[in-house]
């Protein structure tokens, strides 16, 4: 149930600090044991807390978070959901991401300010529109929406496109992905909170893991700054960390952490309607609801757990914003970050058993970390309840770099750059 408040109550809890407020989800203490434990308390972390409860019925759950929750990636990144990649394996996950996003304000019963207005990948030459022709004829071929748009009608999505005879890109076309979009990424974390809270799953916040338990061979539980949690299986999702983690459990993943900058400009009247990426130059943008340019664009290469960004990095984004849409030069940036994300070799996910029994894996997003939390969190709980493999997350298991049987999605993923 949603609870309402008159413009009494509002005032009445702004006069006294804001102190009367119903909690959104339970500040809970840890227990000694539980079924399940979860590291992490961003959008995967709390969204595999929360399939554990609906889809298995394990509600004896912690969810275990350094910080506080949605401090991570999951508060500050660029909000776009979408699934335009080009192997079935990663159409398959995130079109399923999207299709659980599109019922999540129902389900949650908590908006999450699902926006699907739409995602255009502009192409700037003849290779590029063979490469996004490809692209779009994959996409359809695995089940999901994309068109192939002509450059009067990539210009006409977007009429700010820089198309002059000056122009460094000119545009040829492009991919367009209509139910792609944006959508709220705090009130997706406070959503999955709030639901998981409410199926009996322990929040716990400010509680940091300092190693695990191994008892024959197996993880049974962890150490934390707030006690010796014991637990029947673990799930681990905790993104630019996820080496860290590992090396605490004995083993070493092929994970690099890397910072991804994004940038907010000043508010400006609605003037884009829709998400644009350029090929040429990886920057992309879109248009909040408060009327801020969201910007962002490529990883920087170097390894780094600093959340202030990197100058040069900024250059090149801001660059490229400016090539694609030069009317917004004059734009005042308000603020900019960088999340710390976690980059494998193929530029896809790791989902499955870790080399740690009883230790399941959920990591190596990248830069598509928040368009996949709810896949993430559903194939995480599949994997915790049952010990097996989901069919859409059996090839992204970690077996992989031995097989070599790899996804290369660095294009798809927008890191190629």
């Amino acid at each position: 149930m949603i609870r309402r408040y008159s413009a009494w109550a509002l005032l009445r809890e702004g006069l006294r600090d804001h102190r009367g407020w119903q909690e959104a989800w339970r500040k809970a203490e840890p227990a000694a044991r539980y079924d399940a434990v979860v590291i992490g308390g961003g959008g995967h972390g709390l969204a595999t807390a929360y399939y554990l409860a609906k889809n298995h019925g394990i509600t004896r759950v912690a969810v275990l978070e350094k910080g506080w929750i949605g401090g991570g990636n999951t508060g500050r990144n660029t909000t776009v959901v979408r699934s335009n990649y080009f192997f079935p394996e990663s159409v398959a996950l995130y079109d399923f991401a999207l299709r659980l996003y599109e019922g999540l304000s129902r389900e949650l019963n908590y908006n999450i300010m699902l926006s699907q207005r739409g995602m255009l990948i502009i192409a700037h030459s003849d290779m590029e529109m063979e490469i996004a022709a490809r692209i779009v004829n994959a996409m359809r071929l695995s089940g999901a929406d994309a068109e192939l748009l002509g450059a009067d009608e990539a210009r006409a999505r977007v009429p700010l496109l820089n198309d002059g005879p000056e122009a460094r890109f000119p545009v040829h076309g492009g991919i367009w992905q209509g139910r792609a979009g944006v959508a709220r990424h705090d009130a997706v974390a406070w959503g999955y909170a709030r639901a998981a809270s409410g199926l009996g799953v322990d929040i716990v916040e400010n509680c940091e893991i300092t190693d695990f338990l191994v008892e024959d061979g197996s993880c049974v539980g962890v150490a934390t700054t707030r006690g010796t949690i014991r637990a029947d299986t673990v799930g681990l999702a905790v993104a630019g960390h996820s080496s860290v983690l590992a090396a605490k459990a004995g083993f070493q993943l092929p994970v690099h952490a890397y910072a991804l900058q994004a940038f907010v400009s000043e508010p400006v009247k609605p003037m884009l309607d829709t998400v644009v990426l350029s090929l040429g130059t990886g920057t992309y943008v879109s248009q909040s609801d408060k009327g801020e340019l969201v910007i962002g664009g490529g990883l920087d290469r170097v390894p780094s757990y600093g959340q202030r960004g990197n100058p040069p990095m900024q250059e090149q984004v801001l660059s490229g914003l400016l090539e694609m849409l030069p009317a917004v030069g004059q734009l005042k940036l308000m603020r900019h970050w960088a999340g710390i994300v976690d980059v494998v070799p193929d530029s896809s996910p790791l989902l499955g058993p870790s080399p740690l029994p009883g230790l399941y894996l959920n990591c190596g997003w990248g830069t598509g970390g928040f368009k996949a939390i709810p896949a993430g969190g559903w194939l995480l709980a599949h994997l915790m309840a049952t010990g097996e493999h989901h069919d859409i997350s059996r090839p992204f298991d970690l077996d992989r770099f031995a097989t070599g049987r790899l996804i290369d999605e660095a294009a798809g993923a927008g890191i190629a750059h």
